[in-house]
């Protein structure tokens, strides 16, 4: 057995154990940490297929010029290598064996190209292949002595061409099923001019004429997988601004994030802003704009030449003016007499913080103050409201204004002279010593007094007159009041009755003034008796004696 039918045989053995072994173990593949299988051709495309198979070679020919058939042939190898370009196309050099026994078979070395596709478990291919033959036999002892066998030797010869195709059958990344590989194949060897003697060569009588060989082939068995020549994925570029709202002169960080780059690639990033100018030349830079409004960056990331190896990106940001400061205002005390003084206190705030200023202005008085707090001066201001005026400035010129009001009061009239009161007047008093045998009678001398008395009435018709009797104490240890009663009771009825004044102007008392007479007082309009030692008199329990002429 020489060489190649070894190198044959052991290519053989190694298929039909592959064949056998892999289909049987990746059944067990989902319990174990197998390595991943191909998910579709999209996402793996192997650079190098290497195909180790059994072949079965049905035989279809004969050597022509002696009418000898070959037999098919059980026996055989096919190992190839691939070479792809790109996902479908590579080149293809193939080992065909066919060996069946020391003196007949077939042997073809052929190259060519082969097309595939792959699927998600699985991948078709097709190829066409031509190269150089080395063939044997056919054999036979037919008509020929015992001992001898007739059989054109080993020859490498013309041509041979396969054309075919198969199945695959996707079991992991680094190797594939080959289910089915079915080809055609079209072997031509000439043995030379049959040979009219007895030549004999190693025992054998070498037949010649021509073999024309054509037959189908069909082999099983692994196919190895290496190199890797998916394109990659597109690079793709997202970017964010943050923050995403700032005031005139924030900064504002731009990141950029770039997926399927080539980490063993350098990425040039670059930048453009409608804005204002971009710092920094990576990945994340800042950028900044004092004029309000809406803006974008635009970033790019590129990490080569060729279309999918850069991207576009863009992030929008918006500058927002400052919010101008806002203010309150307020007066303490908000009423004050003429010249005094009212704290005036404004409360203002920054939404951004900026610095502040305030000032202030007020439509009467003085005021002074530069700070939160001022001093409003009411001298020389008329009576009546002042409006006070608090302003604030933040240091970009934004305003805000608040107002409060201070009442100054009227200045307090002259006092007005007080009006003096009404008083009593003590007018007369008569007396009722004369006639003793009639102590309570009103004589004649009374009637000047009671005159007057009168005269008085009429002259201030609202004052009214209190008549107060007296007795002495001799009388008063007697009488207890009852002479003193009738004196004031009798001199009434004399005014009323003969001097026609009203009744109800005039009151009765009695006094505690050791005497016999009755005073007349005058009380005119707001004034009050003073009724000090007085008693009133009930009139009803008085019996009175009118003046009668003394007979």
């Amino acid at each position: 057995m020489n060489k190649i039918e070894k190198l044959t045989r052991f290519l053989v053995r190694v298929a039909l154990a592959g064949a056998c072994v892999m289909p049987m173990a990746s059944l067990n593949l989902p319990a174990q940490s197998a390595p991943a299988a191909k998910t579709s051709g999209a996402v793996y495309n192997s650079r190098f297929d290497f195909a180790t198979l059994y072949s079965y070679f049905q035989a279809h020919g004969a050597d022509t010029d002696v009418g000898i058939s070959y037999n098919d042939i059980r026996l055989g190898a096919y190992a190839s290598g691939s070479y792809y370009f790109n996902r479908h196309l590579g080149l293809e050099a193939a080992f065909e064996a066919h060996p069946d026994g020391n003196n007949d078979g077939l042997y073809d070395v052929e190259a060519g190209p082969i097309v595939r596709d792959n699927f998600n478990h699985f991948s078709l291919f097709a190829h066409g292949l031509v190269g150089v033959v080395r063939l044997a036999g056919p054999n036979t002892r037919v008509g020929f002595p015992v001992g001898y066998t007739y059989h054109n030797p080993w020859t490498w010869g013309g041509p041979s061409y396969t054309a075919g195709g198969g199945l695959d059958i996707n079991l992991a990344r680094v190797v594939s099923l080959r289910l089915m590989q079915i080809d055609y194949t079209y072997n031509n060897v000439s043995f030379g001019t049959p040979p009219n003697g007895n030549l004999v060569y190693k025992n054998q009588n070498p037949l010649g004429g021509r073999a024309h060989l054509p037959g189908l082939q069909a082999s099983i068995g692994l196919v190895w997988h290496a190199g890797n020549i998916t394109p990659p994925l597109p690079v793709t570029y997202s970017c964010s601004a943050n923050p995403a709202t700032v005031f005139p002169g924030e900064p504002i960080t731009v990141t950029g994030s770039a997926l399927n780059l080539n980490p063993k690639r350098t990425a040039t990033y670059s930048w453009t802003s409608s804005g204002g100018a971009v710092n920094g030349s990576s990945s994340t830079v800042t950028v900044s704009n004092k004029t309000p409004g809406s803006y974008t960056v635009n970033g790019h990331v590129t990490e080569g030449s060729r279309a999918g190896q850069s991207a576009d990106c863009t992030a929008s940001y918006t500058v927002q003016d400052f919010a101008p400061p806002t203010i309150s205002c307020s007066a303490n005390p908000t009423t004050v007499n003429p010249g005094d003084n009212s704290t005036i206190t404004a409360s203002a705030v920054s939404p951004q913080n900026r610095p502040l200023t305030y000032s202030y202005n007020a439509t009467a008085g003085s005021i002074s103050g530069v700070t939160p707090s001022a001093t409003l001066s009411t001298v020389g201001a008329a009576a009546g409201p002042i409006t006070v005026t608090c302003n604030v400035a933040d240091d970009t010129g934004k305003q805000a204004t608040a107002t409060t009001t201070v009442s100054v009061l009227a200045p307090p009239p002259p006092p007005t002279p007080v009006a003096a009161l009404p008083t009593t007047s003590s007018l007369c008093s008569t007396s009722f010593e004369r006639d003793k045998a009639r102590p309570v009678r009103v004589d004649n001398e009374a009637k000047a007094c009671l005159d007057d008395v009168t005269m008085s009435l009429q002259q201030n018709p609202n004052a009214k007159l209190a008549l107060v009797g007296t007795e002495d104490a001799k009388e008063a240890r007697r009488s207890k009041g009852r002479v003193a009663a009738e004196r004031a009771a009798n001199t009434k009825d004399y005014l009323v009755t003969d001097k026609g004044i009203d009744a109800s102007r005039i009151e009765l008392y009695t006094g505690t003034t050791d005497s016999e007479t009755v005073t007349t007082t005058l009380v005119p309009l707001g004034a009050t008796l003073d009724t000090t030692g007085l008693t009133p008199v009930d009139e009803s329990k008085i019996k009175v004696e009118g003046r009668k002429p003394i007979q």
